[in-house]
């Protein structure tokens, strides 16, 4: 006894990774690095850690610091990153 073959459907419209050069018209706008990466999660006030809020702030900038300098890099290998302005080249914080 043989089984009954299955039709295969095509998918209609652009496929999954969206190569449909009719939507891409404009280039990507180019991008800046945050100076305080972790100024929102801040601004929710300390983290709800009863005796560690001191130790959670930190670690929440330094994990919030690496993925802005993570972004900045991704970036800049793909030629988003906006130069900064001539004022604060030189600053060092």
């Amino acid at each position: 006894m043989s089984r009954p073959r299955r039709r295969s459907t095509k998918p209609t419209g652009p496929d999954f990774w969206g190569h449909n050069s009719s939507i891409i018209d404009e280039p990507a706008p180019r991008v800046r690095p945050s100076p305080q990466p972790d100024a929102v999660v801040r601004s929710l006030g300390a983290p709800p850690l009863p005796g560690h809020e001191t130790a959670a702030e930190h670690y929440f900038a330094v994990v919030y610091g690496k993925a802005v300098g993570l972004a900045g890099a991704l970036a800049a290998a793909g030629g988003l990153l906006e130069p900064a302005p001539e004022d604060e080249e030189h600053q060092v914080n």
